[in-house]
């Protein structure tokens, strides 16, 4: 793993890197070779200062009145967000919401490597998911000591979510994808909440006060 430049900068700007990366992506893929802020923004509903903003937070990208160079920006984020290094990865719970995110969420495409999945269910042990055989859950650290992953996806029961993820923690994962229907709070770790009913509300927001 290559060592990166690190970059102080607010969590909104991090929430939008990835939404300049898939654009970049669309844009290359459809033989666009230079585009501007002002076309960024127009195709993201954002005005074109804020896209240049967001990137001057990360170095000098682009030239005035020639704007960027769509490959080479695309890369360039790749490198910021740490697309290449693929982090090994471990999902606890293989569940129904496991079995789809473990096999529908391209991770080596978004920066990590799955390497183990683990479960509680006698049923569901030995059982192959996303290519991987299911382990028990009793072997998570011993196996965390072998393969040391540094992030884990949570697809478990609210009930049981807060304490796998301080076990994790203490297993040395410093950062939980969490899709346990509730919010956790662990010290010493970055964790991402998926609140699909958060969207979904958003959406009602939205219709209502259109």
């Amino acid at each position: 793993m290559h060592l990166m430049q690190k970059y102080e900068v607010s969590v909104p700007v991090v929430r939008r890197l990835p939404r300049y990366y898939r654009l970049l992506q669309e844009l290359e893929r459809n033989g666009v070779t230079r585009t501007s802020s002002r076309e960024l923004g127009k195709r993201l509903g954002m005005t074109a200062s804020q896209i240049r903003q967001d990137l001057s937070c990360f170095g000098c990208f682009g030239r005035q009145g020639c704007g960027y160079a769509v490959k080479e920006l695309r890369e360039n984020l790749e490198q910021i967000i740490g697309l290449p290094d693929l982090l090994p990865m471990i999902l606890v719970g293989a569940g129904s919401l496991g079995k789809v995110v473990s096999e529908n969420v391209r991770f080596e495409e978004r920066g990590f490597r799955l390497i183990g999945i683990f479960d509680i269910k006698p049923e569901l042990i030995g059982k192959r998911l996303a290519e991987l055989q299911i382990q028990p859950i009793e072997e998570l650290e011993s196996f965390c000591a072998a393969k040391k992953p540094v992030a884990a996806v949570l697809c478990l029961p609210k009930e049981s979510a807060q304490a796998v993820a301080e076990r994790l923690v203490l297993f040395g994962v410093r950062g939980l994808w969490n899709f346990s229907h509730c919010d956790i709070a662990v010290e010493q770790a970055e964790v991402i909440t998926v609140h699909l009913d958060d969207s979904l509300m958003t959406l009602s927001y939205k219709l209502h006060n259109l």
